[in-house]
């Protein structure tokens, strides 16, 4: 598993990788229809898609969800695909939910073997400046890559063969 976080300027930044066992058509497929990202969320989130998204990913799109960041709080949560490169890249932003900042690439990159490594770059700022992170930014931080660690197993369970 390799995934880190950082942090500069009050802004996280979480890079994950993970080597998907599948060609690039194959992750492209799966990782830009967005009812899969129910697929790969882990269940305490409680997440849903509350719109209709097409069964493809465009640039500006919006999808429109609801999660549970915190236990018996649901949130509302807004992103707009801004950026898409069909078959290496795309962007998600966050409109309006519970991050002061949310920029979420991810990027598709076919290996030699056939398989694909998937790399997940967030970014993303805390609510209420300097306060906010005193009081959330080890519980949020921690949330966080505990999403892209289930995001592995649960990829792995539905890949198998998959490798870090």
């Amino acid at each position: 598993m390799d995934i880190k976080i950082t942090k500069q300027s009050g802004i996280y930044t979480l890079t994950s990788r993970q080597v998907l066992p599948m060609p690039l058509e194959k992750a492209w497929a799966f990782f830009s229809l967005p009812q899969n990202l129910d697929k790969i969320t882990p269940d305490d989130m409680a997440f849903s898609i509350t719109n209709n998204p097409p069964n493809y990913t465009y640039q500006g799109q919006i999808i429109t969800y609801k999660l549970g960041v915190f236990p018996l709080i649901k949130n509302n949560w807004v992103t707009e695909i801004t950026h898409l490169k069909e078959g290496e890249f795309f962007v998600d932003e966050q409109r309006f939910g519970p991050y002061a900042m949310w920029h979420h690439e991810h990027h598709f990159e076919e290996l030699q073997d056939g398989k694909v490594l998937m790399t997940d770059i967030v970014n993303f700022k805390l609510p209420m400046g300097f306060v906010g992170d005193l009081v959330a930014g080890f519980f949020v931080k921690n949330k966080v890559r505990k999403i892209f660690e289930s995001r592995f197993r649960i990829l792995g369970d539905l890949f198998p063969g998959h490798s870090s």
